[in-house]
């Protein structure tokens, strides 16, 4: 039950100063950091993050969103806990901002839409990635990070836990 997941600070909530308020919700749900690092994101580096978006959502979209997350530097978590995939997907929010709901990360600190970026051609700007499933998390939490550079420690939580 104790998974790890990915989460991105993207470059609009860097640039908005958002980076402790937001890594604080986590730390208050009883989460623990194990990884962090601030990285100015390539082109590549995106598109290996971004591998499927592609295929899913297709190349303008893609492109949109490379050009987004390369525009400044993103902060990067690997966030551990019980369900903490799941869990943390709730307290992100829906992928869209105008729709996701009051308390959630997104719903909290934007309100920007599918239509307004589209009409706007550039990536929808909804400050946070979080890892959309176990398997998903595994990959991207090896992508991002080096083994070494996750840590294990007990916080007081974990007395509520185990």
């Amino acid at each position: 039950m104790i998974e790890r997941s990915l989460v991105l600070l993207k470059p609009d909530a860097v640039k908005r100063g958002l980076i402790g308020r937001i890594l604080s919700r986590f730390e208050d749900a009883g989460f623990k950091l194990v990884g962090s690092k601030m990285v100015w994101v390539s082109e590549e580096f995106g598109r290996k993050h971004y591998s499927d978006l592609g295929e899913r959502r297709g190349e303008k979209v893609l492109n949109s969103m490379l050009k987004f997350m390369t525009s400044g530097p993103v902060m990067v978590f690997c966030i551990e806990g019980v369900n903490a995939v799941e869990n943390i997907r709730k307290m992100v929010g829906g992928t869209e901002p105008k729709s996701a709901q009051p308390g959630t990360i997104r719903g909290d600190f934007s309100h920007v839409s599918f239509d307004h970026a589209d009409q706007a051609d550039k990536a929808i700007e909804n400050l946070i990635h979080a890892s959309g499933s176990v398997e998903e998390s595994k990959v991207e939490v090896s992508l991002w990070f080096k083994e070494e550079e996750l840590h294990s420690y007990k916080t007081v939580h974990e007395a509520h836990v185990f």
